[in-house]
């Protein structure tokens, strides 16, 4: 007798699970982005150097915090583990930016969103264009930066 419960307390789901015949909701692919893998160096006989990025901001340029995601672009790419900065009021900041470049950019963009210090990494508001001085410390003032527009307006 325990072992025909058994069998039918199996068999239940199974039956089941056939008798629905609802097709599953079809897949959206996930499309992930890597940093291009080109030798830029070998490309460009030019060597590569380690450029520094320095912030400077005041409490009205980032309210309550912003958090800025380096946007790969020649003449550098972002070293993995540095391109995520938060900047916040009073000079606080987590990150450092450290970009790998042929020679040091005149400006450069970021993914940007509003964002308290720890906050989790979520969708971001749009493109953020800075104008950069300096040669291997970068200086990146905030206030000159110019946002483009947001996600939603991008086709």
């Amino acid at each position: 007798m325990k072992k025909i419960i058994a069998l039918v307390a199996i068999l239940m789901p199974i039956c089941a699970m056939a008798a629905d015949t609802t097709p599953p909701p079809p897949m959206q692919p996930r499309v992930s982005i890597f940093s291009t893998t080109t030798d830029w160096a070998a490309l460009t006989g030019l060597p590569l150097r380690q450029f520094m990025g320095n912030f400077s901001w005041s409490n009205s340029d980032v309210m309550r915090g912003m958090v800025l995601y380096y946007l790969d672009a020649f003449p550098c790419y972002g070293e993995a583990d540095s391109v995520r900065i938060w900047l916040g009021p009073n000079k606080q900041s987590d990150g450092k930016l450290r970009l790998v470049c042929v020679h040091a950019p005149e400006k450069i963009s970021f993914a940007w969103r509003t964002a308290t210090r720890d906050a989790d990494q979520t969708q971001s508001t749009g493109i953020l264009t800075c104008p950069v001085t300096g040669e291997y410390e970068l200086k990146i003032d905030i206030s000159k930066c110019v946002r483009g527009p947001e996600w939603k307006e991008y086709k």
